[in-house]
């Protein structure tokens, strides 16, 4: 959610449990605006918080002119000092979903996940260690890879809120006026923000009925499994979609208008029961 209306934007996003303290309020207000100046970022987004045993971490987002390119994430302990994350690599997002167990709260922990295999030979079960794919992993660079995947599998936006001009970069559409309440209720008006994977997979006709500048991106409907996010209205008319699938995403949008945002909250864990839960 954007750094200029965190306050409203947090309490409308309150009803599920994902709020701040005061104080912490205050911090990241004043904070926030500083890090936009001190990087030279055109828009600052506070992502939310990932809870850990000793103490948590906040997480922000600073944006350059195109909104999905080249994006900064860093990460506080008390919304005031901020440190950049580590670029993570596509194996580093494989290997970070080995690891269940919950944060410290201290980047410099380093986690070690081995797997073990059983082999059923007659009456008796053979389990052997295997090192074939030993996870060495520091907390700061899980953290990293924890938040960049949840960017990629579960932040939404409303379908119009960007456009991608012809030169491929995106902005944000000034000329968003938000989606009408009829259409705020489906949740194939809703997109990932993030690089769509299920464009190519589409026929021609498919294609042919979609716009170009603001259907680059992968719909909410398309996702697998079925029923992985709950949609809702509350306080009337505003608009809720929580991810089952990363529990503590929250994301809101206000009807005809351009307010909308989403924040996480919880403990950076996949919840890899969803299939059967459903």
């Amino acid at each position: 959610m954007d750094s200029d209306s965190l306050h409203s934007s947090l309490d409308l996003v309150s009803g599920g449990g994902s709020t701040l303290s005061c104080e912490q309020r205050a911090a990241l207000q004043t904070s926030l605006i500083i890090l936009k100046r001190n990087y030279k970022f055109s828009r600052v987004l506070f992502w939310g918080k990932i809870l850990g045993l000793r103490s948590d971490y906040f997480i922000a987002h600073g944006i350059a002119e195109d909104e999905m390119a080249n994006r900064k994430t860093l990460y506080s302990f008390n919304c005031v000092d901020w440190h950049l994350l580590p670029p993570v690599t596509e194996a580093q997002l494989t290997e970070v979903l080995l690891l269940k167990e919950r944060f410290k709260g201290d980047p410099s922990h380093e986690y070690e996940h081995t797997e073990t295999s059983g082999l059923d030979e007659g009456d008796e079960a053979v389990v052997e260690e295997i090192t074939v794919s030993v996870v060495k992993m520091t907390e700061e660079t899980r953290l990293a890879a924890t938040v960049l995947s949840i960017d990629r599998e579960v932040s939404v936006v409303p379908r119009g809120a960007f456009i991608k001009t012809p030169s491929g970069r995106v902005q944000v559409n000034r000329c968003f006026e938000g989606l009408s309440e009829s259409e705020a209720g489906k949740l194939s008006s809703y997109l990932h923000f993030s690089v769509p994977q299920q464009q190519k997979k589409k026929t021609i006709l498919e294609i042919a009925d979609l716009d170009p500048s603001i259907d680059f991106l992968d719909n909410l409907s398309e996702d697998m499994p079925k029923g992985s996010w709950s949609l809702q209205f509350e306080r009337g008319s505003i608009v809720v979609l929580r991810s089952l699938l990363w529990l503590g995403l929250t994301f809101f949008h206000v009807p005809m208008t351009p307010q909308h945002g989403y924040v996480y909250m919880g403990d950076g864990l996949r919840n890899h029961y969803l299939p059967f839960m459903l």
